[in-house]
């Protein structure tokens, strides 16, 4: 019954998307998302989007998964991220003061193709990244709701795809934009309904909640929330789908849907981690990435309820992964031309790169976020004494950074091999990922300070 619920209203979902995409596509549409007559999108078409592409079903998994191991510092780390909307909107500000009208436009303008270059790896393995984790949590849920079926897991995330596919190729960020908005009031009143139920439910303690250590204590949690910190400046400049929401729409409404965005994404992710705490206070068994505890501890229709939640962020993420991997391939790198098919192609490479590593079986959510937040750590020297002190630097301080950085997300990545081992302190991977960042940071700012030149 539940299982035949959840893919009707899911369809459901996929059919309204699909009304919702526009009849006819344009170039500046597919491309730059403008609507029929050529305008700018809204304060609160912008907001949603922004919302529902960065409440993706990783992240709501994440944070669950990390409130019921850690507790509540584990949802304020998780939550943390999402501080990426306030130092997003900020380097917004400054790259459009300074005239850019991308952060490959300002990179390029003080680094040349090469700097431009090392930020694309970084950006295209982002997508890469989030096309993979959104089906992969597609699998995981019909794999637990159809135990039965053996190939549900891999079926549903090659199904899911095609459809997401569909109209993300047919509209490009103007489907994106507009299947946005209606998937996120979607999701609003779905998981809402959800959350009120638990926090009024009879076994609720909301005092226990907000003290809750978690099945593992509170310290990897609190480690974490350091990491997110070190993290949260660069994080939102790697992010081409935040980035590219930020040259949408003039500059008073962009800097109020950064600003919207914030709170009501905060509010998501803290109240979908309550959901993992509740989990591990109510003594249940870690089952299934969490999929499995709630099916034991919950009611059949909150349970319902959650998967939908996840469905419907899943299928939001794609299509503005793919819209935000064909102005890449496009606009920025210039390998296809700037035409419908062109952005489509690019979308469809995307598409199968990423279903491909679903397929192949890596089941980590949260290193992908781990990984790709490492990776972009040489970005915060580099803006913050290019973009906020104004000074120039130099092109090998740049490459220093780059290098560190992606050594430093490697050598997270291949933290169980022997050679990392030797490199790296004992401890928690946690612990070893915020020693990590420090190093990168240090060695970043030294390379990036000696580099510097006089106020550009």
């Amino acid at each position: 019954m539940q299982s035949t619920a959840i893919i009707l209203v899911f369809a459901a979902v996929i059919v309204a998307s699909l009304l919702a995409a526009p009849r006819k596509a344009s170039v500046d549409g597919f491309f730059s998302g403008l609507g029929p007559q050529g305008q700018a999108p809204g304060l609160w078409t912008l907001v949603l989007s922004q919302v529902t592409t960065w409440i993706f079903a990783r992240s709501l998994m994440n944070s669950a998964i990390l409130g019921y191991y850690y507790g509540i510092w584990g949802v304020l780390a998780y939550a943390a991220y999402y501080g990426s909307f306030l130092t997003g909107g900020f380097i917004v500000a400054r790259l459009r003061k300074a005239g850019a009208g991308s952060v490959q436009d300002w990179l390029g303008a003080r680094f040349g193709q090469s700097g431009v270059q090392c930020y694309n790896v970084v950006i295209a393995l982002r997508l890469l990244s989030e096309v993979f984790a959104n089906l992969l949590v597609v699998g995981l849920i019909f794999s637990a709701i159809l135990p039965e079926v053996g190939v549900a897991k891999n079926a549903s995330i090659i199904f899911v795809a095609l459809l997401g596919l569909a109209y993300s190729a047919w509209g490009g960020l103007s489907a994106a934009l507009r299947t946005d908005v209606v998937q996120m009031l979607v999701f609003l009143v779905v998981f809402f309904a959800a959350f009120i139920a638990l926090i009024t439910s009879p076994g609720f303690d909301i005092m226990a909640v907000v003290t809750a250590q978690g099945v593992s204590g509170s310290w990897n949690g609190q480690v974490l929330l350091l990491v997110a910190f070190l993290q949260v400046f660069s994080y939102p400049a790697h992010d081409p789908v935040m980035m590219d929401r930020g040259f949408l729409a003039d500059r008073g409404t962009t800097r109020a849907a950064f600003l919207h965005a914030f709170w009501l994404s905060s509010i998501c992710i803290i109240a979908f981690g309550v959901f993992g705490i509740q989990a591990a206070l109510s003594g249940a068994e870690y089952e299934g990435q969490l999929l499995g505890t709630w099916a034991n501890i919950f009611p059949t229709w909150i349970f319902v309820a959650l998967l939908l939640s996840l469905l419907i962020s899943a299928i939001s993420t794609l299509d503005s992964a793919l819209a935000s991997a064909a102005r890449l391939v496009v606009d920025e790198l210039k390998l296809s031309p700037r035409t419908l098919n062109g952005g489509r192609v690019a979308m469809v490479v995307f598409m199968v790169l990423g279903g491909a590593l679903t397929l192949w079986g890596n089941q980590t959510l949260f290193d992908a976020v781990a990984v790709s937040g490492t990776a972009s750590m040489f970005l915060t020297p580099v803006l913050f004494v290019g973009l906020v002190l104004g000074r120039s630097v130099a092109l090998w301080s740049y490459m220093v950074a780059f290098g560190a950085a992606m050594f430093g997300a490697f050598l997270y990545f291949k933290r169980g091999s022997e050679w990392a081992i030797q490199i790296l302190p004992e401890g928690h991977k946690y612990e070893q990922l915020l020693v990590i960042c420090v190093a990168v940071l240090v060695v970043g700012f030294v390379a990036v300070l000696a580099g510097m030149r006089k106020r550009s």
